[in-house]
């Protein structure tokens, strides 16, 4: 009996792990999960949620930002949770994270829970991601796809100079 077996290439390994950890999140909307990897090591994970001690939108059932009907990419300050990527960075220490990469997954919950279109993280999120020392960060768009992107491309192509919204 021949068995044939494909491994997962390495990037949709990570990725995966971050679909999972999205399953934690508790964001009416959205469903996304972060993972940070140094040196082939899992350095911390993070999913959305709220601040520790405050309830959640799936708790609550409602979402401020739904209810008023907000374009994504907008207004995140009415947003009870914390991302996922800051989540990921808040618990894990500079040091591990400078030269690391950042693998994101994205949900679509009003979307029959397909891939997050063009997900990207939001201008808080990059800022934080910069200064964080992360190196690479890998978005999924479908379950073998994804993109990757040098955050030194952020720096360089400064967005919050041209006053843009959404993403």
């Amino acid at each position: 009996m021949e068995f044939e077996f494909k491994r997962r290439d390495k990037v949709n390994y990570y990725l995966d792990m971050a679909e999972v950890v999205g399953k934690r999140s508790t964001c009416i909307r959205k469903r996304y999960g972060a993972v940070i990897v140094k040196n082939d090591e899992v350095v911390s994970t993070g999913y959305v949620g709220a601040p520790r001690g405050r309830k959640n939108c799936i708790d609550m059932g409602i979402c401020r930002r739904e209810q008023l009907k907000v374009p994504r990419g907008e207004r995140y300050e009415l947003c009870r949770s914390v991302h996922a990527e800051q989540n990921a960075i808040i618990s894990a220490s500079r040091d591990r994270m400078l030269g690391s990469s950042l693998y994101l997954t994205g949900i679509d919950l009003q979307d029959n829970n397909n891939y997050v279109e063009k997900a990207m993280p939001c201008a808080m999120c990059k800022r934080v991601i910069i200064n964080a020392g992360i190196k690479t960060v890998y978005i999924r768009d479908n379950y073998d796809e994804y993109r990757k992107i040098d955050v030194q491309d952020w720096i360089d192509n400064d967005d919050s100079l041209a006053a843009a919204y959404g993403y």
